[in-house]
């Protein structure tokens, strides 16, 4: 059932919600430098909105050493070049990162594990990313493997009856391995094209839970030695530099495959999507803008980059009409 705003699109949701307030850096930027000439000075206050903005020391140094190259050749006249310097660089940064989630039809079914620390919003993406493939025409499997929250169990099951996914589950407190080994067998029995597992929120610190986590990829391997197919990371983005660090933790534990950045919709810090790019460089096959199903869609760089810049409803419209293929793709998808 579409959504009330859906014909905004998804791109106009995430510029709208990114900055929240009306505040923007290109905004920003514009006010405070209007008229003055691009110099050492400019790029000092593009240092420090960048930062505030959670781009992070390396990313921020890295885009810094490029603009000011140009600046030192005279090729960026005023702060609408800026801009226009900076939403490319930002873009170039970014787009690595644009790989969108490919599900193998042969793989019978594809295994999806999804994993992150508590809140992030991982029970929530399972739902909403069933409700996608499902529009796609792919049978899915949602597997209850956080089974030590009744809550949780509860919360994905209705994700299932909403979205027409089968639901595999099983008693409060059982063993998480059990209950995705469980799933497997069940999901090839009935020839599932996604299986969709669900794991216990676990803090990147406690070497305990992410043990338990790796013997549930373990024991996932043993029915389909090829599988999980994706490792799927969902992160909180409001948890600005502490998401960097999860993802680190993570990939080093599990081997992450690709990236869920959620709840962008409440944060002014943004530009932490950039810092995880930067060091990480792990496909971001979705982001969240919001709590309804449509707030979530696939990961767009340019499109992305100009949000992060420009905000809402931006005076100048900087960005719109460069990003003409980004809104195709988004429309797509919303």
């Amino acid at each position: 059932m579409s959504e009330p705003d859906q014909p905004q699109g998804f791109f106009a949701r995430l510029k709208a919600r990114l900055n929240r307030g009306g505040a923007s850096i290109a905004r920003d930027l514009r006010t405070l430098l209007r008229g003055r000439q691009i110099d050492a000075a400019v790029l000092e206050q593009l240092e420090e909105r960048l930062l505030s903005a959670d781009v992070g020391v390396e990313a921020t140094e890295e885009i810094l050493g490029a603009l000011g190259r140009r600046v030192a050749r005279h090729e960026l006249a005023d702060v609408e070049a800026l801009l226009d310097a900076l939403r490319e660089r930002l873009t170039e940064m970014l787009k690595p990162c644009e790989r969108p989630l490919t599900i193998d039809r042969s793989a019978k079914p594809f295994v999806v594990l999804v994993v992150g620390v508590n809140g992030s919003g991982k029970t929530t993406s399972i739902g909403k990313l069933s409700r996608q493939l499902r529009a796609q025409g792919l049978s899915v499997m949602l597997a209850a493997g956080d089974t030590f929250r009744a809550a949780a169990v509860e919360q994905l099951h209705v994700w299932a009856e909403r979205t027409g996914a089968s639901f595999s589950a099983q008693r409060t407190g059982a063993d998480p391995g059990a209950v995705i080994f469980d799933a497997v067998n069940s999901a090839q029995a009935r020839g599932i094209d996604v299986l969709l597992a669900d794991t216990a929120g676990r803090l990147h610190s406690q070497t305990h839970l992410m043990d338990e986590v790796r013997k549930v990829k373990r024991v996932i391997a043993r029915v389909m030695p090829e599988a999980p197919h994706e490792v799927l990371l969902v992160l909180d983005a409001n948890q600005g530099q502490n998401a960097l660090a999860q993802a680190q933790q993570f990939h080093a534990a599990l081997g992450v495959t690709g990236l869920v950045l959620t709840k962008l919709d409440g944060t002014a810090r943004g530009g932490i999507v950039v810092a995880i790019a930067r060091r990480l460089q792990l496909p971001i096959r979705f982001i969240g803008v919001g709590e309804k199903a449509d707030d979530f869609g696939p990961f767009d760089a340019a499109a992305f980059a100009s949000a992060l810049l420009d905000g809402a409803a931006d005076e100048h419209g900087a960005g719109d009409a460069r990003h003409d293929g980004g809104r195709a793709r988004e429309a797509s998808a919303s």
